[in-house]
């Protein structure tokens, strides 16, 4: 009898949703635009012979791991095949210049709406520029790959075809995303990786049931496997969700007949105010020196020191190096700290200036600078467990999948079921504040 009152009230709440003002427009505008995304991703450049470089991806950890990303595009070879990647690591960049160059930053800080829309506009144009790098860098690559290449296909023309198709397909992929951003429902950039993703977990799950089918072991360590997944899950939503309430108390003023304050209230700061963003943008950071050091592989260095030292930097960004996982694991705490600064919401200055501007104070803490310094103290503990505990969930599946020897699922282990739990929340929860944006209006309007 429970359970049916609990599915009829899910029911009511999906049906409350579908019909809140304007939200079903947004639903229907951000799928029409995953569906766009989505198409384009089957459509393959012009000469390619993509059951050669399907081949090689299957092998590669680094280029199956950049396909799961993009959502097969990269192993069709395909005119969306760079995917948000450029965008993204763009928008870091940027972000990183607003704190060291002092223009960037007036614009940021100073200039309202203006000048993030002027930042806005150079993070495309950076992007753009680094789409044309990174399609020159995979024509080339394409260029060497024996067989890649369609016969009769002027080595040029391919060159010169690829970069064009690979950075208007990454133009036209950072416009959808800010698109869904603008018009939809949710973050752009990481619904579309929260796509790719899933487009590539039904080939994840045909390769593990083709390799535990004949092995006893390895069916008892998927089961172990697949409980380390949902107990991360679970990780995942606790770490999302998890906050810290400062206690916040309001002086009471008397206004003609009425007072007004004295109320005890708080202020939610939350464990990971991140979200996903530093799994993301670490990614992006440690895929950029495994490109360059792709493009190196491909020439003839004489010099046997030079050579020598490309050689040891390949190993250090390997995929499969503890290097690699240590770097990571030190970007995402890093980036976790760096993206809770920027955050208006963390800001302990401006937050102790707003309550003695409306007469609220930390309970023993007196206004102003003490409130400032007490603040910053407590936004530094919690994003350093944040941190910790961001990076440790990002590990935990990829020594899963060592430890059980089930490497089929380590695509989707290391970081994208982060991104996947996530990003579905983001999108739940924005889901939610719209309905409750749309309640309070149809309040106010009775």
């Amino acid at each position: 009898m429970q359970q049916n009152i609990d599915s009829t009230r899910v029911a009511q709440n999906l049906m409350a949703s579908w019909q809140a003002s304007g939200l079903k427009q947004k639903l229907i505008f951000t799928f029409a635009i995953i569906a766009l995304f989505r198409f384009g991703a089957q459509l393959p450049i012009y000469g390619i012979n993509n059951e050669v470089f399907q081949a090689l991806a299957s092998g590669n950890n680094l280029i199956g791991f950049l396909d799961m990303f993009s959502g097969g595009a990269l192993g069709k070879v395909s005119i969306f095949a760079l995917g948000i990647g450029p965008y993204i690591t763009s928008s870091i960049i940027m972000q990183l210049m607003a704190v060291i160059i002092p223009h960037l930053e007036k614009l940021q800080k100073e200039d309202g709406e203006a000048g993030r829309r002027k930042i806005q506009q150079y993070t495309r144009y950076f992007a753009c520029f680094l789409a044309l790098f990174q399609s020159f860098i995979f024509a080339l690559a394409l260029f060497k790959l024996p067989g890649a290449i369609m016969p009769g296909v002027n080595h040029f023309m391919f060159i010169a075809g690829c970069m064009v198709s690979l950075s208007a397909g990454a133009m036209i992929v950072m416009w959808l995303a800010e698109l869904i951003t603008e018009k939809g429902v949710g973050n752009g950039a990481s619904l579309l990786i929260f796509v790719g993703i899933i487009a590539g977990i039904p080939l994840y799950c045909n390769r593990t049931a083709t390799l535990v089918a004949q092995d006893t072991m390895l069916q008892l360590g998927l089961l172990v496997l697949i409980g380390i997944f949902l107990a991360t899950i679970i990780f995942i939503i606790v770490l999302h969700e998890a906050a810290r309430k400062v206690p916040i108390v309001s002086a009471r003023r008397q206004v003609g007949n009425k007072v007004y304050g004295g109320q005890n209230t708080n202020i939610p700061f939350k464990l990971n105010p991140s979200g996903v963003m530093p799994i993301i943008f670490a990614i992006a950071i440690l895929l950029f020196p495994a490109t360059v050091l792709g493009f190196v592989q491909h020439m003839h260095i004489d010099n046997v020191v030079v050579a020598g030292i490309f050689e040891k930097l390949n190993m250090i960004f390997s995929a499969n190096s503890i290097s690699y996982y240590v770097i990571y694991f030190a970007l995402i705490v890093v980036l976790t700290f760096f993206y809770a600064s920027i955050i208006p919401s963390m800001q302990p200055k401006e937050i102790a200036n707003n309550l003695k501007k409306y007469g609220s104070a930390i309970p023993g803490v007196k206004p102003g600078k003490p409130t400032a310094d007490k603040l910053n103290e407590i936004l530094s503990r919690i994003t350093f467990i944040g941190a910790l505990s961001l990076g440790i969930i990002a590990l935990i599946p990829t020594v899963a999948t060592k430890i059980t020897n089930i490497t089929t699922f380590q695509g989707i282990g290391a970081t994208s079921l982060i991104i996947l739990v996530g990003v579905a929340l983001d999108f739940i929860n924005q889901i939610k504040t719209h309905m409750l944006a749309k309640n309070y209006e149809s309040f106010l309007q009775q």
